[in-house]
């Protein structure tokens, strides 16, 4: 028999729940964490995937007010859906990001992070591949010329990654989302923000 693709994902997040069960998961937090695992197939996220109170429903809201969302790359972008209407933005390939990186000798997803920062200080950060991108974004929340409404942190690698997420956890008046570990990366941000917009309807 050939499912159709909502019968399909239907059934996916049927066996999710059921491979779950009863849980002690905020309502809120549930969503997200399932539509993390149904993107990657991996139930680690499950114990891996970190909130801050009330991050869901605060990301929500300041969507819902308009808050534009700023992505580390271009594939995230790409990959969130679009019947929202939400504003997405990504300097990373932009020349004047890549000029700039040239002369400071530093990575693209750096200066990306400061023209963000400096355009939409209470944006909504997703941050699903570059680690040295959410160092500067914690740099920059520390020094008071950034405060996200939510910073999704949840880049993959070996090199910097635990210690990037580490550095947003110790952030405690940031509302976060942190895949802690070296697990995460574009896809697991994709699903992040498309689990919170879904939320919305």
């Amino acid at each position: 028999m050939i499912l159709q693709p909502e019968e399909i994902e239907n059934e996916s997040m049927r066996i999710i729940q059921e491979k779950i069960g009863s849980s002690q998961i905020p309502p809120d937090n549930l969503p997200v964490i399932k539509r993390v695992i149904h993107a990657t197939a991996d139930f680690d996220f499950l114990h891996t995937l970190t909130f801050s109170p009330d991050a869901v429903p605060l990301a929500r809201k300041a969507l819902l007010s308009g808050a534009p969302l700023i992505t580390d790359t271009l594939m995230l972008s790409s990959g969130i859906s679009k019947r929202f209407g939400l504003k997405i933005i990504c300097h990373v390939a932009d020349p004047d990001t890549v000029a700039e990186a040239r002369s400071r000798n530093v990575t693209r997803s750096i200066i990306a992070v400061e023209r963000s920062v400096n355009e939409y200080p209470s944006a909504v950060y997703a941050i699903g591949n570059a680690p040295t991108a959410l160092i500067r974004l914690c740099e920059l929340i520390r020094e008071g010329k950034a405060n996200p409404a939510l910073v999704i942190g949840v880049p993959v690698g070996f090199v910097n990654v635990i210690e990037a997420k580490n550095m947003l956890a110790s952030l405690t008046d940031t509302p976060r989302i942190i895949a802690h570990g070296n697990k995460g990366g574009t896809t697991v941000a994709c699903a992040i923000v498309n689990a919170l917009l879904y939320g919305l309807e």
